[in-house]
């Protein structure tokens, strides 16, 4: 199995990172979070036309590139550290890989290669989007086939050109496609803590949907651990970002004649975090090799995911703190990566969710 990078790929992570420090600043995210889509449709084409980064980990029988999660989590790590704001992780990720695991063959056929180029962008509504076990209990088809419920939180729910649903029925779980002009269908944006990464409520009352792939629970477990994994990725570049920013500061902030980075408490605090981070990120990169290999433990998704939670939550927390009163002011960009570590530390699972569910993955009770 895989434990370094290779040259290639840290060439890759290179280029994504030179295209993201032009197109994805701080001052631009910013702009962009004022605004109803929060995102640059130029930089979105440009991204997907030009680099392909849309389809690095969809296969190329799809028209993607035929990488797996070891280039996805490059691509992400570079987005988190970059703060990007777009629907990439909404398309290319949850959707992409909704389509990949969950799609029957005519499907995949269809759709993959519209998000893999771009052309497309595509918001998978769930009716849960902390806890997989909560999906499909609300969004329900009906024996006439037509679809009903509530989804409160979906990401770029309102930006996007169609709408892939995971819904229950009388038969099980399915994954269907819903046209953005579809009658019963009302899309309402929603006020998020985390205003760079746009959430919006969807309502269906009866309206019409497609049919794209019956899941399993065991397909759908599949596609929540490989999400978990490609958002720890985007969350251990914020963390690392914010990391060296704060510790920047400290070397530079003067109080009482000397640098707060020279007093022994805030060397240990940041060394403390530094350890935290470089644990979380090894074992992140370390289930994406094990990913690329066919050789993932059961548990390894959740296991990341609580670490990487946690991680990137105490470093927000002491990226303010350590800041003292402009930390949270809005002129100052902390609170950004605070907001956007307090989302993602939620998004598909708190920590102590996923440790619960690492624990059923290994054979064990619910923890208490």
């Amino acid at each position: 199995m895989q434990t370094l990078y290779t040259d290639d790929q840290n060439q890759f992570r290179s280029v994504v990172s030179r295209f993201l420090e032009a197109h994805a600043t701080t001052s631009q995210a910013r702009e962009l979070q004022e605004t109803a889509s929060g995102f640059d449709q130029a930089v979105w084409h440009q991204m997907s036309g030009e680099l392909g980064l849309v389809g690095t980990h969809l296969p190329e029988a799809y028209g993607g590139f035929g990488f797996g999660m070891i280039e996805l989590g490059i691509v992400l790590e570079e987005m988190g550290r970059r703060l990007y704001c777009g629907p990439f992780f909404s398309s290319a990720v949850l959707s992409g890989l909704a389509v990949a695991e969950l799609a029957d063959e005519a499907n995949k056929i269809e759709l993959l290669p519209k998000i893999a180029s771009g052309e497309e962008r595509v918001a998978l509504v769930l009716d849960d989007l902390n806890q997989v076990e909560g999906i499909g209990h609300q969004l329900m088809i009906s024996d006439q086939g037509l679809l009903s419920g509530t989804a409160p939180m979906v990401i770029d729910g309102l930006s996007a050109q169609r709408l892939l649903v995971i819904a229950g029925s009388a038969t099980g779980l399915g994954l269907y496609q819903v046209d953005k002009g579809a009658q019963g269908l009302s899309i309402t944006p929603r006020v998020s803590v985390d205003q760079t990464r746009k959430l919006a409520e969807v309502v269906f009352v009866d309206t019409a949907t497609q049919f794209v792939g019956r899941v399993s629970p065991e397909a759908l477990n599949r596609f929540w651990d490989l999400a978990s994994v490609a958002l720890s990725h985007e969350m251990i570049g914020g963390a690392e970002r914010l990391l060296e920013d704060t510790i920047a500061y400290t070397k530079l902030r003067v109080q009482f004649g000397r640098p707060i980075g020279s007093v022994q408490a805030i060397k240990h605090r940041c060394a403390d975090l530094l350890l935290t981070l470089e644990f979380a990120k090894a074992a992140t990169q370390h289930v994406s090799f094990s990913l690329a290999a066919g050789e993932e433990e059961k548990h390894h998704p959740s296991m990341v995911k609580a670490m990487v939670s946690d991680c990137y939550r105490d470093i927000a927390i002491a990226a303010i703190q350590l800041r003292g009163g402009i930390g949270f002011t809005w002129e100052n960009d902390t609170h950004l990566w605070f907001r956007r570590a307090k989302c993602s530390e939620v998004l598909l699972g708190t920590a102590g969710y996923h440790r619960e569910r690492m624990i059923q993955s290994l054979g064990g009770q619910d923890a208490a």
